[in-house]
């Protein structure tokens, strides 16, 4: 029967990413592994359960020397080297919680390549803002590319310090929060120009104020009647899940419709705890999507990135968008083709549900603003039809004619 034909066709179209997809672990699949490397951290600090599940701690013990980095994991004399030279010009900063992902036995761990410093960061390649933010500045801590929203930089701290950031030129030597001035000046801008009406709240890491800052933040945005939703960009569900409290989502859910964008890159990172983070903030009716970030040797292949959103998905978070790398100084390492890109893309369609497929986009340079990209599924058109491939590549035409 053509049915029988068809569900043999489908399961051959499928059966390499079910033969692959074993051996591209998620952090639950490790999780006994790196709960014992929590146990080896915390006993390296002489530090208890009960500080490990504390953000505090874990910020105040982030891991920003070589000495201690190398206790905590196997290092070459030039691997050391390198974080001493590359550390000399680029901060780093990696929390407890984040080291205790990284693979110890896998020297291509895409945790590891997240955030240890590596000397090809130190190719000259590249520019310090490749998006032109402080060109695209109103007022101080505003970057405004559209007509109907806008971001505002509330920090420079993070929970890590991720080695591909768009933003390092900003981190500095100083964790340092945006002053209440400067903020009230950023609300001020919002209520004078009645098109706002979608409001990012970023950094840094937006969720690194205390919760009383963000309470009060949200509150003057939502006196505010023309603004319509709240979005806050965070990675501390994937690099510092801890930060994702009851007394946090409570503050989140008095000022609904807030969104939450955070940026799992790899399989890797969907851990216990980070699992536990987004479902809490799910549980407080927080819509989350996930803004992951193109990068060579984390998740440039087709089957890592499957992975990566079908898990996504089950701790309920909706892929939103890859991220095609911008040209930042010292991210070299990291930049992709855009044919892998649209390679990742071609491997979804079809292969997963819609749900699992995020929009991919290259940033205009110089804060010319998103566009999207897909693989070439329109083959002609014309005024009485468009000819079309699908995802299997077979060709099909509809009528393209217009009611008189």
């Amino acid at each position: 029967m053509l049915s029988e034909e068809k569900a043999t066709r489908l399961h051959h179209d499928i059966e390499d990413y079910l033969q692959e997809k074993s051996k591209i672990k998620t952090g639950l699949e490790r999780q006994i592994e790196i709960d014992l490397r929590r146990q080896e951290i915390l006993s390296f600090f002489q530090a208890s359960e009960a500080d490990w599940h504390d953000y505090k701690w874990q910020l105040k013990n982030r891991i920003t020397d070589t000495d201690t980095l190398s206790k905590l994991l196997p290092m070459t004399q030039a691997q050391t080297e390198a974080v001493i030279e590359v550390g000399n010009k680029y901060r780093y900063a990696i929390s407890p919680y984040y080291l205790s992902l990284v693979d110890i036995n896998d020297p291509d761990c895409p945790i590891r390549r997240q955030s240890i410093p590596v000397i090809e960061e130190l190719d000259p390649a590249g520019v310090t803002d490749p998006m032109d933010e402080e060109g695209s500045s109103p007022v101080p801590g505003v970057t405004r590319r559209y007509p109907d929203r806008l971001i505002i930089k509330v920090t420079n701290q993070c929970g890590m310090y991720c080695r591909f950031c768009q933003r390092r030129r900003l981190i500095g030597e100083h964790d340092v929060h945006v002053d209440s001035q400067r903020l009230d000046n950023a609300v001020a801008y919002i209520r004078d120009n009645p098109e706002i009406r979608d409001v990012l709240l970023t950094g840094g890491d937006a969720l690194m104020l205390s919760d009383k800052s963000i309470d009060d933040l949200l509150t003057k945005l939502r006196s505010i009647e023309h603004v319509e939703i709240i979005r806050i960009g965070t990675r501390t569900p994937v690099t510092l899940p801890q930060r994702i409290t009851p007394e946090l989502t409570a503050v989140l859910r008095k000022h609904h419709p807030v969104y939450v964008n955070t940026h799992f890159n790899s399989p890797a990172e969907i851990s216990e705890e980070s699992k536990q983070a987004c479902e809490l903030l799910a549980d407080a009716g927080i819509p989350l999507g996930n803004q992951m970030v193109l990068l060579n040797g984390v998740n440039n292949k087709p089957f890592v990135v499957r992975k990566l959103n079908q898990n996504l998905l089950r701790i309920r978070v909706k892929p939103y968008y890859i991220f095609h790398p911008k040209s930042v100084k010292g991210t070299s390492h990291f930049w992709c083709s855009i044919e892998e890109g649209l390679e990742i893309m071609e491997s979804l369609r079809g292969y997963t549900s819609g749900m699992a497929i995020p929009t991919y986009i290259v940033n205009g340079t110089g804060g010319l603003g998103k566009t999207p990209l897909l693989p070439n599924y329109l083959l002609y058109i014309g005024k009485d039809k468009a000819v079309f491939r699908n995802w299997e590549g077979q060709i099909f035409e509809i009528e393209n004619k217009r009611r008189n």
